[in-house]
């Protein structure tokens, strides 16, 4: 009988345990909102530096509920949908309502309108990234993700948290909300940043590399913040006049070497045919 209910407890602390697993990723999620939610708050208050930081570490936090919930193994069509209910709120409605306190209200009517046009093309991206197949290749996204066009909005106002102090400055504000909007909704492919690191043979050199950068941001945060926001920006388009100015020789030659390497793998994998 004493056996019986020991098993029976172990039983009942395992599924507690499984719970608990369960929430963890969306707890992760819950702090995204909420900096989301604490942008939106401190850029009507006018604290503009305050606001993009919120941003920042909703990136942070965004990247590793999704990193959590695959290690636990405890990804669920719940967690995905209400990641990219949080999404919205923080890569798009916030970073919006923050360059239109920021840069935009001089604009008029003009100023929110564009507000709303970025709005709408983070969850015209977000959309599409859900419905994208399983197969696709994931070392590319199709578009720029939001969490980085929300970067690049966030970078630029924590670098000039005053504003340009130019009287074209509206005009650079919209240029930068409208830029990052149309990307996210382009068919341009943005490297994966999890393809980006480099083989686990190497995981020293890729250590060292993390910790260099952490400390580039401790010492100047804003031109780095900046520099990576901008650089990640302009990967996809270089990346595509790079592809296209390639000799034809070359673009086929490696295309092929594609192809190969898919039809071996698709045998290899039982999936020929």
């Amino acid at each position: 009988m004493a056996r019986v209910l020991a098993v029976l407890r172990g039983k009942k602390q395992n599924r507690r345990f499984r719970r608990g697993v369960y929430l963890l990723p969306s707890m992760f999620t819950v702090g995204n909102l909420f900096c989301g939610y604490a942008c939106i708050v401190h850029a009507m208050r006018g604290a503009y530096a305050t606001a993009a930081v919120f941003i920042g570490v909703a990136i942070v936090l965004d990247g590793l509920d999704g990193r959590i919930a695959r290690l636990a193994d405890a990804a669920s069509e719940f967690g995905g949908e209400f990641d990219s209910l949080a999404d919205v709120i923080s890569f798009g409605v916030a970073p919006a309502i923050l360059m239109f306190s920021w840069g935009l209200e001089g604009l008029g009517r003009l100023g929110w309108a564009i507000g709303f046009l970025y709005v709408t093309a983070t969850a015209l991206r977000l959309a599409r990234f859900n419905v994208q197949p399983g197969s696709s290749d994931k070392r590319y996204f199709i578009g720029m993700p939001s969490p980085a066009s929300a970067g690049v909005l966030a970078s630029t106002v924590f670098a000039w948290p005053a504003g340009f102090g130019i009287e074209q400055g509206p005009t650079l504000a919209l240029a930068i909300v409208t830029v990052p909007a149309g990307l996210m909704v382009s068919r341009l492919r943005f490297r994966s940043l999890g393809a980006l690191a480099l083989r686990p043979r190497s995981s020293s050199l890729v250590l060292l590399q993390f910790a260099g950068l952490i400390a580039a941001i401790a010492v100047e945060p804003r031109p780095v913040l900046f520099a990576m926001s901008y650089a990640y920006l302009l990967s996809g388009p270089s990346g595509f006049l790079w592809t296209k100015l390639r000799p034809a020789s070359k673009r086929g030659g490696k295309a092929a070497t594609a192809n190969s390497t898919q039809r071996t793998q698709a045998t290899g994998s039982g999936l020929g045919g």
